[in-house]
């Protein structure tokens, strides 16, 4: 189980240039180190991260396995119109963690 981080404004003026950032808790796994046991780690890796403003996609990105444990992104966006912005990151194991926030713009 991962938990998410979303610092996002409440609210903005429309035109206004924000800056939304995301922290997703994951251990990141690359799939060569070795256990203790000295079989391989299996792979575990977040492989994309998305944002959607009332579904339109506003940042999408791909992670590769050189990425850091607990993935933090920062993105800016413009804000033309009220509403949920929905975040979505998915990876190997069946990973998938969405999470979501609302901005209000006036």
């Amino acid at each position: 189980m991962a938990n998410a981080l979303i610092n996002a404004p409440k609210t903005a003026r429309r035109g206004d240039t924000i800056e939304i950032k995301a922290l997703i808790l994951h251990p990141m796994e690359t799939g060569f180190r070795p256990g203790t046991n000295g079989t391989i780690i299996p792979r575990n890796i977040i492989e994309k991260f998305s944002a959607r403003w009332n579904g339109e996609e506003i940042f999408a990105m791909s992670f590769s396995p050189a990425i850091a444990a607990n993935p933090f992104v920062s993105f800016f966006t413009v804000a033309r119109e009220s509403g949920r912005v929905d975040f979505l990151w998915t990876g190997d194991q069946d990973f998938r963690v969405t999470e979501s926030v609302i901005i209000t713009v006036t």
